[in-house]
């Protein structure tokens, strides 16, 4: 970080203050995703002879954090641009040859590895304002529209940004995330259209109110955030929630299947038969509502630079933008339903469009991957098997019924599959926490060093491949009445590691102990010849009173835990 030096930007005159670093070295450019709310980078100029616009700072990257979230900072070496504004008393009265500048920087510096103290330095210049006009353009040191500019001022025309935030509404109808419910919607619109242009309007505009409904919550909450917390809604912070990527994750995959024909969705009869009743208009709009929900995972880049620019702007402005965007993903189908006649040029349906649906539903299965690709490791192999086993209860609940299958074996077939993907739920999902017991890594010598001390050893042998070992994490090893009776035993606790063949833990499991596969844990106790075995994952009985009848021996301090 140097001294300010003088810069031309787009005809500009103004100072760049320069930054060097290197590529893991960064700077916050959001309040939010900085260690501390007010920490991000801000530069502020000052003088008195001069007034400054607000800093033009370059565009962010994303940097993926220690908690495998990604964070919008400044890396590496970058130009951050403070424009001047020449007060009147220059053009008019007073002519000001030279400027005293005071440039005040802030924020905190991170790296991959750590945080060094917040910092606020203040660097002082002499500007001679008689060369203004020679003063070096900045070329590809900075860009002024690039999404991390904090400047308050629109880099283009407010009609032209607000065109553009409706063409981005008008390109979430293209996403393969909403294809799903487009077939659906447009069932709806033809069946209404049977009817009458009364009916085909009103249910199209029910459904154009549901995706409005859908931005006018996101305009609510920006202006709850803007009024009584001082920050922005920022498009993308709900991707930073694990719970929400997976949720979104697991809708694609069910949608996938529905787009496969595994099972469908009915239209209610309310709308079969053309009624028009209230029913038939709340779950057009409800449809609405899920479309623009559903737009989230596929538009991440398109609905990040519109917001990005609304949330430079005024409050009201910034709401109008929202709801632009909107309109524009709405207008599609008001056009549709207002001008009946061009339902009749839609392309008849045929073995095309369930071919089309299929291969749509592949291109969703690629989407929910990448989002399970961005969680946190720990979580990963944990929503992909609860995947697996949600397609599975999706598949009895759409194949093991027909229309013409008794209520009372539906209600069966339909509560095991609800019941089987609550209990794939519970072993799988959870979320996991800070582990209720330390595992160390397996090593041999250790367990006799520590039987040799007179210090049980509980062992789980474990494999990244093994779903049952997964089940044992959850179901024995994450209970906290076994992790308190592993501390008060003073049992040392290790993890054997079986997911290569070359392991020592692997040639242990095989050579030592006669053990053909995993899971499998072991409770080594002083003075007994053999370990106790469980094998499988029902044994958490069996482990609590094998514990229990342990000796309470108080920790030794022969480094061993």
């Amino acid at each position: 970080m140097g001294q300010p030096v003088r810069r031309r930007v787009d005809g500009k005159a103004g100072i760049a203050v320069v930054f060097e670093g290197t590529g893991d070295l960064h700077y916050y450019a959001k309040s939010e995703t900085a260690p501390a709310r007010g920490l991000e980078l801000k530069i502020e100029a000052k003088s008195d002879d001069l007034s400054f616009e607000k800093a033009v700072l370059p565009p962010w990257i994303l940097f993926k954090d220690s908690a495998g979230h990604d964070i919008e900072v400044y890396v590496g070496n970058f130009t951050v641009f403070v424009p001047i504004r020449l007060p009147p008393a220059r053009t008019q009265t007073k002519q000001v040859d030279k400027a005293e500048v005071e440039v005040k920087i802030s924020g905190i510096a991170c790296t991959s590895m750590l945080c060094l103290p917040p910092f606020e330095k203040t660097v002082r210049a002499t500007i001679d304002l008689t060369t203004i006009d020679s003063w070096r353009q900045l070329g590809s040191e900075i860009s002024t529209a690039g999404v991390g500019t904090t400047s308050g001022r629109s880099m283009y025309p407010t009609w032209f940004a607000l065109c553009l935030a409706f063409l981005a509404g008008l390109s979430l109808n293209i996403m393969p995330c909403v294809w799903p419910v487009l077939p659906l919607v447009v069932m709806r619109i033809v069946e209404q259209a049977k009817q009458g242009k009364r009916g085909s309007l009103t249910m199209g505009l029910a459904f154009c109110l549901g995706v409005l409904l859908f931005f006018a919550v996101l305009g609510g909450a920006n202006i709850a955030l803007r009024m009584f917390y001082g920050t922005v809604l920022q498009w993308g912070d709900q991707f930073r929630s694990p719970d929400f990527v997976a949720a979104m994750a697991l809708l694609l995959v069910v949608l996938a299947l529905f787009m496969f024909g595994l099972f469908t969705i009915g239209l209610p009869s309310s709308i079969a038969t053309g009624s028009g009743s209230r029913k038939g208009y709340v779950g057009a709009t409800g449809m609405g509502f899920l479309a623009a929900i559903l737009s989230t995972p596929c538009s991440f880049g398109i609905l990040a630079a519109a917001f990005a620019w609304a949330q430079a702007q005024g409050l009201l402005l910034s709401t109008i933008a929202i709801m632009v965007i909107g309109i524009g993903m709405a207008v599609p189908y008001a056009v549709l339903t207002a001008l009946p006649g061009l339902l009749g040029r839609l392309p008849r349906a045929g073995r095309w469009m369930e071919l089309f649906k299929q291969a749509v539903g592949f291109v969703l299965l690629v989407i929910a991957v990448k989002l399970i690709t961005a969680l946190p490791e720990t979580r990963r192999a944990g929503v992909l098997y609860f995947a697996v086993a949600l397609a599975f209860c999706v598949w009895i609940w759409g194949t093991w019924v027909s229309f013409g299958t008794r209520a009372s074996r539906k209600w069966i077939v339909r509560l095991l599959a609800i019941a089987l993907a609550i209990v794939a739920g519970f072993v799988f999902l959870p979320a996991p926490g800070v582990e209720l017991i330390d595992w160390q890594p397996y090593d041999g010598s250790v367990i006799i060093a520590a039987l040799d001390h007179g210090r049980p050893v509980l062992v789980k042998f474990t494999a990244d491949w093994c779903l049952s070992c997964k089940a044992v994490e959850k179901i024995v090893y994450g209970r906290r009445d076994v992790a308190e009776l592993v501390e008060h035993k003073n049992v040392l606790t290790m993890k054997a590691d079986t997911t290569e063949s070359d392991y020592p833990a692997t040639l242990a499991l095989k050579n030592l102990y006669s053990e053909p596969g995993v899971p499998v844990s072991m409770l080594f106790v002083p003075g007994r010849k053999e370990p106790a075995k469980w094998r499988g994952i029902l044994f958490v009985d069996e482990l609590k009173e094998s514990l229990q009848g342990l000796p309470d021996v108080k920790p030794k301090p022969d480094g061993l835990r």
